[in-house]
């Protein structure tokens, strides 16, 4: 119930305040046209002539040897596809054949993101969950443009990120303000200064664009196909543009794709969202209570961590974790509950005093600069340039302090992530209108969880409405993010039988939720943070 308040609230927000508003640079641009259609269809078969040359996996030295990497050529460009080119990089293991199974081909998959990587997508082969697919597919996973070693986009060097320990107020002051809109628009200053003219190219519909072209490359007449999170997003784009190209298609955790929603109501949809998810996380850590001793009611559990966030504003843990790094810890959580024994451990540790396991799980690690910096610019380049943002601060300002009166848990961190897209400096789009008539677009299915936070369940109901022969598999009373192919054999049931067998449930389906987990004594080693805010 709290769940539907919120998003009552976030949807009177969005009705009171007008959020498409117009960009700030000139009017958007349309959205699909004849000379990018000509252009994929161009590209499509240099590729299906090329294919792709598969060999060793070099940046994967201990990699299994039956991983192996090539790359796909595609315009930067759709309407010149004679014009400057890249390359994204594409990662395979041939189908096993276990237990006689008959290849059906390759199963490409995307993560999410924007600004994520699926190169270790075919190592999935190796788990139970996936024995019976990789056994009858090649599984492919690749680097979307701009990602990893595809054309990789930065928007500033990694020693420019800001270092050290991070404030995160709940109620920001003016000031505070104040200097979050000179880094935004710093951030976009960088992404045009480092990219020049090729920063108005990384977008969603020339993600599923690429996805044609590797289809190709791939010497596939239709694709097989599983987007999580974002990838729902460009695979119903992709469903839109090439419907006779598609054989099958998962989507799993759907982002809205109203076009009136992407991307500034999808934001505060899911900021109203993350709000019920942290309550469910502070309910499972009550009933935990013994373990944690962190509060026997979700209340006591919150001011527990208001506690350790005062005190990291004043002494930093280990001098790298403040505020700013707890939230984002914590708002991994909220992805997966897998995560929740172990940030209850790292609170209340230290609450007790040892700041060892929160500095483990929220602490900086140089290495991975590089790779943080890649997909903040991947994500903000994408979303930036797929449709248009309020270009005003007042109208941020306004809908963001009316919803942190209801769910300040992530909402001005939300806004400080997408910020950016109010200065950008080079024209939007105009968001495609995702649609399959009957009979244009062979059944597909979706995957969702009904608490999911990254990508509200309102998304999922939207999708199969557009998407005529869509049939909707719900994981009740769940909320994690990605259910596919994880912990909970009835979701898992179901997509056996889709990729394997093309058998879709005669109706929409609901499946109890997976176990929650179990409580755990010990300090985990560090989990990595997902790579895209989706």
């Amino acid at each position: 119930m709290r769940a539907a308040v919120l998003h009552g609230t976030a949807g009177a927000l969005l009705l009171l305040t007008g959020l498409v508003a117009g960009p700030a640079h000139g009017a958007p641009l349309p959205a699909d046209g004849a000379a990018e259609a000509r252009g994929v269809a161009v590209a499509a078969g240099r590729a299906a002539a090329a294919g792709i040359r598969f060999g060793s996996c070099a940046d994967e030295p201990d990699m299994p040897a039956t991983l192996t990497c090539g790359t796909v050529t595609v315009p930067l460009d759709y309407a010149h596809p004679d014009g400057r080119h890249i390359e994204l990089t594409v990662s395979r293991i041939e189908a096993t054949g276990k237990g006689g199974a008959a290849r059906q081909g390759a199963l490409v998959y995307n993560p999410g993101g924007p600004g994520t990587s699926g190169m270790h997508f075919p190592l999935l082969g190796y788990l139970s969950e996936w024995r019976r697919v990789a056994a009858a597919y090649d599984l492919v996973g690749y680097a979307p443009r701009g990602v990893g070693r595809s054309a990789p986009l930065s928007c500033r060097a990694p020693g420019d990120r800001p270092q050290g320990p991070a404030p995160a107020p709940v109620h920001p002051s003016a000031s505070y303000k104040k200097k979050r809109i000179a880094r935004a628009k710093a951030y976009a200053r960088g992404c045009a200064r480092r990219s020049g003219g090729a920063l108005r190219h990384y977008s969603s519909l020339n993600n599923a664009r690429d996805l044609d072209v590797l289809r190709a490359a791939l010497g596939e007449r239709k694709l097989t196909f599983m987007g999580v999170s974002y990838g729902t997003y460009f695979g119903a784009l992709y469903a839109t543009l090439f419907p006779s190209h598609v054989r099958r298609m998962v989507f799993d955790s759907v982002v809205n794709p109203d076009p009136e929603a992407v991307w500034y109501r999808d934001n505060l949809a899911q900021s109203a969202a993350f709000e019920g998810r942290w309550a469910d996380f502070r309910a499972w850590t009550a009933r935990h209570d013994r373990v944690y001793g962190l509060g026997s009611t979700p209340q006591a559990v919150g001011r527990a961590y208001d506690w350790a966030r005062a005190r990291l504003a004043g002494r930093p843990a280990g001098g790298t974790v403040g505020p700013g790094q707890l939230q984002a810890a914590f708002l991994d959580a909220g992805y997966s509950d897998d995560l929740w024994p172990h940030r209850a451990l790292a609170l209340s540790a230290y609450l007790r005093g040892d700041p060892k396991p929160l500095v483990e799980q929220a602490g900086p690690h140089p290495e991975a600069a590089a790779g943080q910096e890649n997909g903040k610019a991947v994500y903000t380049a994408v979303e930036c340039n797929d449709a248009p943002w309020p270009a005003h601060w007042r109208t941020w300002d306004r809908d963001a302090t009316r919803l942190a009166r209801v769910a300040p848990f992530e909402t001005w961190d939300n806004v400080w992530a997408n910020l950016p897209c109010a200065y950008w400096p080079v024209p939007r789009q105009r968001p495609l209108d995702v649609r399959a008539l009957p009979g244009a677009l062979p059944p597909t299915l979706i995957l969702a969880a009904e608490r999911d936070a990254a990508t509200p369940y309102e998304g999922a109901l939207e999708l199969r409405r557009r998407l005529s022969g869509s049939v909707l598999v719900t994981e009740r009373a769940a909320g994690s993010h990605g259910i596919g192919g994880e912990s909970n054999p009835c979701v898992n049931g179901y997509l056996e039988a889709y990729l394997l067998e093309g058998r879709l449930p005669a109706r929409q389906a609901r499946c109890a939720p997976h176990a929650e987990p179990e409580p755990v004594r010990a300090s985990p080693v560090r989990t990595a943070g997902r790579g895209g805010r989706r």
